[in-house]
């Protein structure tokens, strides 16, 4: 447990550190997918309380990186714009192909206004939570396992039919359980579109909220010398260390390929026939 006198000591090496790298020339990197989140170092907090927002990204090699990061409102389309304008002014100007995310954050309004591109990906541990935040306890059960067919299914077609299926379980008396999965369907199942290597990387934005479960540890134990502008420092340092650890995406092979735009269909190449090649 840091005391209060290291915490000061370290703090001018933590604010040098966070600067550089906030400065940083981006004009010669490439991120094909990309990570969003808002993380509370505390469990449970007001919802417009400010917290950290994280970006991570996966490089055309398969390597993870901590791409954005500052304290702002989750929910606010605001605090992110600021973030991803930011990253633009420094030389980030090759969109990914993907961005995995909760959709309850003011992100995508922020996004689809600075860089429209990219495909958008649900994350489909935030929308089981909220489901099951609809549900009364005795059917969470029967519903998470109903719900685990959609997020496991084979291909696309297998997933909408679970889908359906759960509509029809549960439409006539859980109707706002229902409208909460099928109004983001299709950005639930978007990873289909995708190497199925890289299906358990986009499906969630786990690779950002398994980073902070360690971060969330360390904070909680040094917070009576934190102010937030320190917290801030110290997250950004153990999130920096904890980088040096993060895994390869699985099936980085596939990722060359994403990149040149080579079509995937529930997540295999498609390859054009002779005969589709000629005509």
């Amino acid at each position: 447990m840091l005391s209060p006198s290291v915490v000061a000591r370290l703090r001018g090496e933590w604010e040098a550190d966070s600067m550089r790298w906030q400065r940083r020339d981006l004009s010669a990197r490439r991120y094909v997918y990309v990570w969003a989140d808002g993380v509370y170092l505390q469990a449970r907090m007001e919802p417009q309380a400010e917290c950290m927002l994280v970006l991570i990204g996966a490089t055309p090699e398969g390597r993870k990186e901590l791409l954005g990061f500052q304290v702002g409102v989750r929910e606010s389309a605001h605090s992110w714009r600021e973030l991803l304008v930011d990253l633009k002014a420094h030389g980030l100007v090759v969109a990914p192909e993907l961005v995995t995310g909760d959709g309850a954050l003011g992100f995508w309004k922020a996004l689809d206004e600075v860089s429209p591109t990219p495909r958008h990906q649900r994350c489909t541990l935030h929308k089981n939570v909220n489901v099951m935040d609809k549900l009364p306890k005795s059917v969470q059960p029967a519903a998470k396992s109903d719900l685990r067919e959609v997020w496991n299914a084979p291909d696309r077609a297998t997933a909408e039919a679970a889908i359906a299926t759960f509509a029809e379980k549960y439409g006539a008396k859980y109707e706002r359980a229902v409208t909460c999965l099928t109004k983001d369907q299709d950005a639930l199942l978007t990873f289909y579109d995708f190497p199925a290597e890289h299906w358990d990387h986009l499906r969630t934005s786990n690779p950002i909220e398994s980073v902070f479960a360690t971060v969330r540890h360390r904070t909680v134990r040094t917070k009576g010398a934190l102010s937030q502008d320190t917290a801030r420092l110290m997250v950004f340092k153990l999130v920096m260390a904890a980088a040096k650890t993060w895994r390869r995406l699985k099936g980085e092979n596939q990722l060359p390929k994403v990149v040149q735009g080579v079509t995937f269909h529930n997540g295999v190449e498609v390859t054009n026939t002779p005969a589709q090649s000629a005509a």
